[in-house]
């Protein structure tokens, strides 16, 4: 183990003296060590820890977590920090591993674990990760446990779980600091509500209930806590993939069906479906942040999660009526 650390250290030094990449963003004060690896997490833990900690934010600006692979200096990061705050879950396979290399372990808490977790959903008329495939990812499915939906934090409710469990691991850590926590969250919990409230109430003079996504799906804990119901084009997880001229049709079906005036999209889409969709249909296409990265430009102009959520609930109203 102290020889694999050493080898580390030395790729880690390599590459500073080489310049190669960027360093991950960081916020905070001077306390205890927060690592996150995705935006939501990164966000929930300066709001919740405030000056008492350095919070670092490990998947770079602008980047896919599905994607992500970790430099020697973020695994000397990881290995360092008082406390490991991450999604948890499939995309985040090599940071299992990191830690079941690691001597002794460290304090780790997953967004996963702070909720009920939903199992991926392949919906009516969704393609899945190439459909060339299909039947070996179906024995797939079958020979495993089913793959969870990592989302968890586009529900305001389970975000409020999620900073509650972190509010308590963070007292844990650092018990001075307790009632720093403690007031932060309560903040954060109650401006979490109202966020919550103003979806519920977009709901409630809306007069439709069905969303259309040209694009991946990554909000399913969202249309499950209002009871909405959905059409994607494929699972939130799915790698990025060009859509089968059926998947296209079958949305475009829907779409008139369903009357729906908006189709949507995610950060970082190409948005190639959603305008194939509305110049055949006429209909308008929005964003619908799911929250799990930001451009560079948004995290130096301090974006948050309630920024970009409340952005969500102005794209609801239009599409819902």
């Amino acid at each position: 183990m102290k020889k694999t650390l050493v080898f580390i250290v030395i790729l880690a030094l390599c590459a500073g003296l080489c310049g190669c990449g960027k360093g991950p963003f960081e916020s905070g004060g001077e306390g205890i060590e927060i690592v996150t690896t995705v935006f939501p997490a990164y966000d929930f833990a300066r709001e919740i820890a405030g000056e008492r900690a350095k919070v670092t934010l490990l998947v770079p600006p602008g980047s896919e977590a599905h994607s992500f692979e970790p430099t020697p200096q973020d695994i000397i990061r990881v290995q360092n920090c008082d406390l490991l705050f991450c999604n948890g879950g499939e995309s985040e396979a090599w940071l299992e591993e990191i830690l079941s290399g690691l001597e002794g372990g460290i304090s780790a808490l997953r967004m996963l674990d702070c909720v009920e977790a939903l199992a991926e959903e392949l919906k009516e008329g969704m393609q899945s990760a190439g459909e060339a495939h299909e039947h070996e990812a179906h024995e797939e499915h079958e020979e495993h446990e089913p793959e969870y939906d990592e989302h968890v934090w586009t529900s305001p409710v389970n975000a409020a779980l999620i900073c509650q469990a972190l509010c308590r691991r963070l007292c844990e850590i650092d018990p001075a600091g307790a009632a720093v926590y403690e007031a932060n969250c309560a903040a954060y919990v109650k401006a979490l509500e109202d966020l919550d409230g103003a979806f519920r109430r977009v709901l409630d003079h809306s007069v439709r209930r069905t969303l259309i996504f040209a694009d991946r799906f990554p909000v399913r804990y969202f249309v499950e806590e209002y009871g909405l119901d959905y059409f994607a084009a494929f699972p939130g997880c799915a790698d990025d993939a060009e859509p089968s001229a059926k998947t296209v049709a079958f949305l475009i079906d829907r779409v008139r069906e369903e009357n729906v005036p908006a189709v949507f999209y995610i950060e970082f889409s190409n948005e190639k479906m959603a305008n194939i969709i509305c110049e055949d249909t006429g209909c308008k296409k929005l964003l619908f942040h799911s929250c799990h990265n930001v451009t560079a430009r948004q995290l130096q102009n301090g974006v948050s999660y309630l920024e970009l959520m409340r952005g969500n609930v102005e794209s609801l109203k239009e599409a819902l009526g």
